[in-house]
Order: structure tokens, then C-alpha cells, then sequence
């Protein structure tokens, strides 16, 4: 693939949405995020607001629970067909040019591009705890136990759509705890691994 891909996987207030749009920034190349709910949204005949809700992330409770939850009796749910779609929408991003890629289990979906940098943030409880209160206020359950629903909800929505477990190691090809680095410190970590030339032809 003559493309270069930057897909960043992250924990929930970990500051990785912010770090894959300040380096498209840096890169000068687009950034896919919320911009694929309406591509999906555009594509499946759902809503933009429906696409939001009920993408990236599974239901509460286990996983085998939200995997079986809203599904038709062939097995089949609107939650699977927004998967599908959004497969769809990524692989055909990739082949538009080079690009960031913000979740969305965009990791698994391009895992056999040569092309392509898979990138997972992550950071200690109390930085993201933070983090998440100075960008969406205080709100009524603590932000600890936000943090840990919302991982838990990504990381059934992965497992049951890639067969893989969420934030291993041995799914991506570098991960950075933006706790210890700094959010910039990461950018231009990323920055560098992107434009540094490689033998293969591939990242």
C-alpha cells in the first residue's frame, strides 16, 4: 500500500483524540473521527446522534451480554450492521490517501496494510480522571468509575468484533502513556516514526 495510515487506539480520557489531531495537524493530512459518525450516518440510513451512540462501544454489563443484546432472531443487530458499514467507510478512507484514524477499531479493520501505524494511548487513573473533568465538567458518578465503564464498554465492543483483547500489546505497533510523555511529547514521537524511511516500504 503506497498509503500511509495512522490509527490510534485509546483509553477514555487518555488525550489520544487530541493527539491524533494535533499530529494530522503536524502531518498536514486528514484526521478521521467524529467526521466518520456522519460518513457512516450518511451510509447506514441511520442518524448521526443513533451512529453515536450505539458505535464503539457495547452494552453494559459482559461482553457475551451486549454481544447478544438487540439482536433480530437471526442473530443479526443494527449494532453488526454498523460495524459493517463502518469496516466499509475506513477501507475506503485508507485508499483515498494518507490519514488519521481515531478508534473505531480501525487497528483490526487495516491489520493487513503494510502501510500503517497502529498506535494505542493510555494513562494512569488519576491523569485521565482529570482529564475528563476539565473538558466535560463534573458530573453526578465519580470519574474513576466513568473512566472504567466506558473502558469496559470499548473493550467488549472490540473483543466481540475483532476476537482480540483491547489494549494488548501485541495488536499495535507502539503504545505511549501519555500520563508520563505529555500529550506533544507524543505528536512528535508519532511525527517521527511516520516520516522515518523504512526498507520494506512500509512503517
Amino acid at each position: 500500500m503506497k498509503h500511509r495510515i495512522v490509527t490510534i487506539s485509546r483509553q477514555f480520557g487518555s488525550g489520544g483524540r487530541t493527539i491524533g489531531r494535533q499530529l494530522a495537524r503536524q502531518l498536514g493530512i486528514p484526521c478521521y473521527d467524529h467526521e466518520l459518525i456522519v460518513k457512516m450516518a450518511e451510509q447506514s440510513g441511520f442518524t448521526a446522534q443513533y451512529v453515536a451512540e450505539h458505535q464503539e462501544s457495547a452494552g453494559p454489563g459482559s461482553w457475551l451480554a451486549g454481544a447478544f443484546s438487540g439482536r433480530s432472531y437471526p442473530g443479526f443487530s443494527n449494532q453488526d450492521y454498523l460495524w459493517k458499514v463502518q469496516r466499509q467507510v475506513i477501507l475506503e478512507l485508507a485508499e483515498q490517501g494518507p490519514c488519521v484514524i481515531v478508534g473505531r477499531g480501525a487497528d483490526y479493520i487495516l491489520r493487513d496494510q503494510a502501510d500503517c501505524l497502529r498506535v494505542f494511548i493510555h494513562a494512569d487513573m488519576e491523569t485521565r480522571a482529570h482529564r475528563i473533568v476539565a473538558q466535560y465538567g463534573e458530573r453526578d458518578q465519580a470519574p474513576e468509575k466513568r473512566l472504567r465503564d466506558k473502558d469496559k464498554r470499548r473493550a467488549a465492543y472490540y473483543q466481540l468484533y475483532t476476537d482480540r483483547k483491547w489494549g494488548a500489546v501485541e495488536n499495535y505497533d507502539i503504545t505511549l502513556n501519555s500520563g508520563v510523555l505529555g500529550l506533544e511529547p507524543c505528536v512528535a514521537i508519532l511525527a517521527q516514526l511516520y516520516k522515518a524511511p523504512h526498507a520494506d516500504g512500509g512503517i
